[in-house]
């Protein structure tokens, strides 16, 4: 079996789209949540010189999952339609072109809302702006990579991701003490231009890949839209496909929903300040990212299916622990260091497995059902979440509890799947050895 040198430099570049992107949501999750609720009653920790419109948690928490509902209809057609794209920028060019501007917009607007209807309309504008290139920008992954180097690629492109959750979190937080809550939105957009700026430039797009030309005519046999994509994945006689998005939509629910009520945890639960909330969240980022180029690795020891296995294992006595023992910034640090360290092995070698289940001439429309799933997830979790946090007297420590819930039930799910990029390696090197 011949092997072929790792294109590391080609995957740092594709990994400028995931950073530009992980720049924008954790300035999202830390603040908005904060401006939304701050001011109500309720609670009973005040924040000094923070204006806030003072909502409740269950319609603060159901705001932030606009993105998502947006991104449940339009990445899965985003990324159908983006394998159909061709012009002289690209493929997945033209759809940053086209929503990067919108999102931008919308981003810097928020913090300069003077009423809760003004920032509910620049929230819908940053997230359809979003949802118009995430699909195609994380489609990458599958265009410019051979199946067997995924796992490794998609650790490397999630190490640009968590370094930039870690500039987000910690410069953020050094910013609004510096500058107030303007200050972290204006230098997202900023380095997310220039991030994507990057990818824009000088990753080269292949016209023909897969054995698919851009500009080919026909379209039979073609399966197009979210339907009739979801249809196919439930027929097909193998169920792993099924079962692996299944466990998606599991753990995204779980997940989300403690990270979009991290912020509201950490203020009002445990009187953090909210610029050292945001700085001391970047310790998540930090273990994500020391773990995501050795979690790829790993995967290709283990397999995929058992390194997510063993992540999901692991999360589950974390949150029992966070919601017993988190009282204080030093129990929550080293909570946020095991879930950052666990995580990285689930989250690297989803989007790998999803592939190795699906069809390789629609890496997009796989794409695109990735996103479907967990997207829906993260609008069911905060906003499940959010009515749970109401019902138990606005204590944020339920989530915890919340989230291991749903990440038992993506380990039950995870048992049903298989590993046939594993088992076809482990075969091809027992016939090597014969």
């Amino acid at each position: 079996m011949e092997k072929t040198k790792f294109p590391w430099g080609r995957t740092f570049l594709v990994g400028f789209g995931f950073f530009g992107i992980s720049i924008l949501w954790p300035i999202f999750n830390q603040w908005v949540p904060l401006i939304l609720q701050v001011g109500n009653p309720e609670f009973s920790t005040s924040v000094a010189n923070f204006k806030g419109f003072g909502l409740g948690p269950a319609l603060a928490m159901f705001i932030m999952t606009w993105d998502n509902i947006i991104n449940i209809f339009v990445q899965p057609w985003v990324g159908n339609r983006s394998d159909h794209t061709w012009n002289r920028f690209g493929r997945r060019k033209p759809w940053i072109l086209l929503g990067l501007p919108i999102a931008l917009l919308g981003f810097v607007s928020i913090p300069l809302a003077q009423s809760v209807l003004a920032v509910a309309v620049f929230i819908l504008v940053t997230n359809l702006g979003m949802a118009l290139f995430r699909s195609p920008v994380v489609a990458w992954l599958g265009d410019l990579f051979k199946p067997q180097e995924r796992s490794k690629a998609n650790g490397v492109i999630n190490l640009m991701g968590g370094a930039a959750g870690v500039l987000s979190y910690v410069l953020g937080g050094m910013i609004y003490n510096s500058f107030g809550r303007n200050g972290p939105f204006i230098a997202g957009a900023i380095t997310m231009i220039v991030a994507l700026g990057v990818v824009l430039i000088y990753v080269k797009e292949p016209k023909e890949r897969l054995g698919v030309s851009a500009d080919e005519k026909s379209t039979e046999g073609e399966i197009k839209g979210l339907i009739p994509n979801l249809k196919a994945v439930f027929s097909n006689p193998d169920k792993s496909a099924l079962f692996i998005l299944l466990a998606i939509f599991c753990w995204f629910t779980g997940f989300n929903a403690i990270e979009t009520g991290l912020s509201s945890f950490a203020v009002f639960d445990l009187n953090i300040k909210p610029g050292t909330a945001s700085i001391v969240a970047s310790v998540a980022n930090l273990s994500f990212l020391a773990f995501c180029i050795p979690s790829g690795i790993l995967a290709g020891k283990l397999g995929r299916r058992k390194t997510i296995i063993y992540g999901l294992l692991a999360m589950i006595p974390i949150f029992l622990f966070s919601f017993f023992l988190t009282r204080g910034i030093i129990s929550f640090i080293i909570v946020l260091v095991l879930v950052g360290f666990f995580w990285s092995w689930v989250n690297v070698n989803s989007l790998p497995l999803v592939y190795d289940h699906g069809d390789e001439k629609r890496i997009g429309a796989y794409t695109g059902l990735y996103y479907f799933f967990s997207q829906t997830a993260a609008v069911l979790g905060p906003t499940l979440g959010g009515l749970i946090v109401e019902k138990m007297n606005y204590n944020y420590r339920i989530l915890f509890i919340f989230g291991l819930v749903f990440f038992f039930l993506a380990f039950l799910s995870m048992l049903k799947v298989t590993d046939k990029a594993h088992e076809e390696k482990l075969r091809l090197e027992a016939a090597e050895k014969a």
